[in-house]
């Protein structure tokens, strides 16, 4: 597996148009656009820093996984992307090393990025996702 670059952070909020004012307003970076990816239950929006991205996640319904993320831990830090060369083949060996998927294969993500999450019981506590561009 060939990791590029850390892709994005997600972080969960309950409201974009509030969360994104501290990103913007009081650090200064350029608001990309919004985007509501409507299998996940989510809206996002982005901030470019450098060759990674902020990405606020606000949930669209109340059983989405972001809803459930702030019900249990609340406003936050929600998880790390890692750009990948071969989503596939990143999968496959992480599967082979014994690691739990969330994904078993590929779904679409905002950007239409191939994305697919690991189970954070087995990356130490951390929700990872894995997306190709």
């Amino acid at each position: 597996m060939k990791i590029l670059k850390i892709d994005h952070l997600g972080i969960a909020v309950n409201n974009i148009t509030e969360g994104k004012s501290f990103w913007s307003d009081v650090l200064g970076l350029k608001f990309e656009g919004s985007e509501t990816v409507e299998a996940q239950k989510v809206t996002t929006a982005f901030f470019p820093v450098g060759d990674s991205e902020v990405e606020l996640l606000e949930s669209t319904s109340p059983d989405g996984p972001v809803a459930k993320f702030i019900e249990k831990k609340g406003p936050g830090f929600q998880h790390v992307a890692f750009r990948v060369e071969n989503i596939e083949e990143a999968l496959k060996e992480l599967k082979e090393k014994g690691i739990q998927l969330i994904d078993e294969k590929p779904r679409t993500g905002a950007g239409g990025a191939k994305i697919a999450f690991l189970h954070p019981k087995f990356t130490g506590g951390v929700l990872v996702e894995l997306c190709e561009r």
